[in-house]
């Protein structure tokens, strides 16, 4: 039981802090065009016409189909391969989800 629970709580610190970067690389990296909620409330992603993150169009996207929009880039944003590691997108990929309605 112990050893079970212990497991348990290690899992639960690395999602946290797979999230806590997430969120830490979404504020500085994506926030300025999709604003800290993922609105795209911003002045650049309203002029980019950019979909709220959080509307089902976005949220039924795979998490494999994030990942390649955020690694290759789409359209006017840009490619993240080489600037952001596999578990930074990973965690944006996390965070994303967070901004489900």
């Amino acid at each position: 039981m112990r050893k079970t629970l212990f497991v348990a709580l290690i899992i639960m610190a690395f999602a946290g802090a797979a999230f806590a970067d997430g969120a830490a690389v979404f504020t500085g990296k994506c926030a300025m065009c999709h604003g800290k909620g993922g609105a795209g409330d911003t002045g650049m992603g309203k002029s980019m016409k950019l979909r709220d993150l959080g509307a089902v169009d976005v949220q039924k996207q795979t998490a494999a189909d994030l990942t390649k929009i955020i690694a290759d880039g789409k359209g006017k944003m840009p490619a993240y391969k080489g600037k952001l590691s596999d578990n930074e997108i990973k965690g944006v990929v996390t965070f994303i989800r967070t901004l489900k309605h």
